[in-house]
């Protein structure tokens, strides 16, 4: 005589999740390397559930098992700025941030920077596009920095562009690397990076435009480009290019105005 099923409601809620979970997942992962990884395991945990689960062959199913126990480990260390992309991701979220902003609503005031000192950072950029200056800006929001800060060379200054303009000279040894801007002041220069490594990015834009986007892909900071072989210049924002910018466009990105310029996906060419 069949068994009797008992499937649920919230059995219908216990997969709708696991599905959810999955396909979140393979949104974060899609643009990086790790991808084919996880569609890897995907299938290595199918297997491991029809071989324990439905055939019942104990002995392939206990290896499977040893297998999965020691390879959380593996998967926390290959997975690592995923995971940490996913929690951030999370803890984004704008009714995450609705409710911290309940509890602490003082927390972007001090990030915002002042009309004088966005003029100081667009009149800078302008004139090293026009020179064909690299250059690479961080302007740090809601979240903090303080790691990347720690890799560069402490400055602690204001905001001036004769100051920023020198720092991005050639032959400046601090035109390496971003000069990070939070808090209304120069914090530090020659600072290292996270890059992305998203296959969509256009191959002419180079190491500064993938580091730009990595650090935006890590945190709510935007980050400004000016590219050396073009002059042209960019802004990377929560994982999004802003290409070809002219003074107005790139001062509304740094005032946060109601008027945005227009967006041009990642995927498109520039």
């Amino acid at each position: 005589m069949l068994e009797v099923i008992d499937f649920g409601i919230i059995d219908v809620l216990d997969i709708v999740a696991v599905a959810l979970i999955l396909f979140y997942l393979y949104r974060v992962l899609r643009r990086s390397r790790s991808l084919y990884v996880f569609v890897g395991i995907v299938i290595f945990v199918l297997l491991y559930l029809v071989t324990s689960e439905v055939l019942q062959m104990r002995l392939l199913g206990k290896t499977m098992s040893s297998l999965t126990n020691v390879g959380v480990i593996s998967l926390i260390v290959i997975f690592q700025e995923e995971i940490r992309k996913f929690f951030y991701n999370l803890g984004t979220n704008k009714s995450v941030r609705r409710f911290i902003t309940f509890f602490h609503s003082d927390q972007e005031s001090n990030s915002k920077v002042s009309r004088d000192e966005y003029i100081y950072i667009v009149r800078a950029c302008l004139n090293m596009s026009k020179q064909k200056t690299g250059a690479l800006i961080v302007i740090e929001k809601g979240q903090k920095l303080d790691d990347i800060v720690q890799l560069g060379d402490i400055l602690d200054a204001k905001i001036n562009q004769r100051l920023i303009e020198n720092i991005f000279f050639k032959n400046s040894p601090l035109h390496d690397g971003a000069l990070l801007i939070s808090n209304g002041r120069i914090k530090a220069a020659s600072c290292i990076l996270p890059v992305s490594h998203d296959y969509d990015i256009p191959k002419e834009l180079g190491l500064r435009h993938r580091s730009a986007m990595g650090v935006s892909q890590v945190s709510d900071a935007i980050a400004i480009v000016v590219s050396e072989e073009t002059g042209r210049i960019a802004v990377a924002e929560s994982g999004t290019f802003h290409l070809r910018l002219t003074s107005e466009q790139l001062e509304e990105m740094i005032s946060k105005k109601t008027n945005k310029p227009k967006t041009i996906n990642n995927k498109q060419q520039q």
